[in-house]
């Protein structure tokens, strides 16, 4: 009898400490060990939709595109816990062209075609001082649709960081456009 017992209380600590490891446990071994930078593969479809930016068009009503960012499910997780992106969060921007027409509801855009990616992968230990492409505790690069394994930039100080310096305050990420981040 005492042996049933233990092993209930076995079982019970295995289904607690399972989906807790699985949901809510390190993201640094996503950090790629050699600090190549990729499109992460299903992202899309097994990741968690942070939220969608806009951009206006300038010359007729409607959006010119769209900025739609996807992130693991532990990140949205630890962030909750900790308000903060752990080590290893992986942030991936799907930049979207957009069709605009008129319907009864008003002017409306919805996204359309894929036309590249950008992904930035969070480096709390600073682990590639000599890689031009991490940096201000993130990796950070961007992709051309087609290509997912190569990236195009060159050095986030040229090229990234300027489109973050108003989100300096908040580890560089736009988090006001995140509500899922801070919702318990």
């Amino acid at each position: 009898m005492r042996i049933r017992k233990i092993n209930a209380v076995i079982a019970a600590l295995i289904a607690i400490a399972i989906p807790t490891i699985i949901f809510a446990g390190p993201l640094s071994k996503d950090v790629p060990p050699d600090g190549v930078i990729a499109v992460p593969k299903n992202y899309d479809t097994e990741w968690v939709l942070l939220g969608t930016w806009s951009i206006a068009d300038k010359e007729k009503a409607g959006a010119e595109g769209f900025h739609v960012v996807y992130t693991q499910p532990k990140t949205v997780a630890y962030f909750r816990e900790n308000g903060e992106f752990p080590d290893g969060a992986i942030l991936v921007k799907e930049l979207r062209k957009t069709n605009t027409t008129q319907l009864t509801t008003g002017t409306v855009s919805w996204g359309s075609e894929i036309t590249g990616w950008f992904v930035m992968i969070k480096d709390k230990k600073g682990r590639f001082t000599d890689n031009p492409l991490w940096g201000d505790g993130w990796g950070w690069a961007y992709f051309n649709f087609g290509e997912p394994n190569k990236t195009t930039t060159q050095n986030y100080r040229t090229e990234c960081i300027g489109c973050h310096i108003p989100a300096k305050g908040d580890d560089w990420i736009y988090v006001r456009g995140y509500p899922i981040l801070t919702r318990k």
